[in-house]
């Protein structure tokens, strides 16, 4: 496989199609290789428009969001320099490495043991050192380290927590993938004022659901 082709591939016949447009972020999906993060395997699927199974044995399906809507999701974050990320959901610890590159620091959590493990080498091996991979269940956010100028929420929950909300700053935004299937959406929430947000809805798809999150204190939207 020409490698450097496919990626290019990727990026004009998957990712730029799907409103992915910023420049700074498909230039960044040429610098993190993606293809370092799937495991052995599944190497041949790097590029595909597809979700790639992660090594996750003796559990549900775990899988790799496909390329498209890492980078949406990515995009839709509006992410600065100075800024700290809390992401729940690490899987192979990809997306954690493209946040890594836009913010100054990156907090995630991943509920499943081995795929902690997993993704902290792929992290290392990447030379990332920004990114703090917990083991733990994520849904109910990082109180301590709040609050957070951006939450990324790695994978699909029918509502999101209040609790997480309460933990971004004043203009922080947290994106999450809402509803049930076959009809969910990707929306942005922003933290207007100490009790207000804003929501919008950006794109729909389906992803699998997060483990860990229960409907107690969810933000409920018309």
């Amino acid at each position: 496989m020409n490698t450097e082709q496919a990626r290019f591939n990727m990026i004009e016949q998957q990712i730029r199609p799907w409103d992915v447009l910023d420049p700074s972020v498909l230039s960044l999906l040429t610098l993190v290789r993606r293809e370092d993060f799937v495991a052995p395997a599944y190497r041949f699927m790097a590029f595909m428009d597809v979700e790639i199974p992660l090594p996750c044995h003796g559990h549900a399906r775990e899988v790799m969001l496909s390329p498209k809507v890492e980078a949406r999701l990515l995009q839709e974050l509006f992410l600065h320099k100075h800024e700290r990320v809390l992401e729940i959901g690490t899987g192979s610890g990809f997306m954690a490495a493209l946040l890594a590159h836009r913010a100054q620091q990156v907090t995630s959590y991943e509920i499943r043991p081995e795929l902690a493990n997993f993704a902290a080498i792929n992290l290392r091996k990447a030379g990332i050192s920004n990114v703090q991979v917990l083991e733990g269940n994520g849904a109910g956010g990082a109180p301590r380290e709040a609050p957070w100028d951006a939450i990324l929420l790695s994978g699909s929950v029918s509502q999101v927590p209040d609790t997480l909300l309460r933990q971004l700053k004043i203009g922080g935004r947290l994106l999450a993938i809402v509803g049930e299937e076959p009809i969910m959406r990707s929306m942005r929430f922003t933290r207007t004022h100490e009790g207000s947000f804003q929501t919008e809805v950006l794109f729909d798809t389906v992803i699998p659901r997060l483990k860990g999150f229960n409907e107690a204190g969810a933000f409920r939207f018309n």
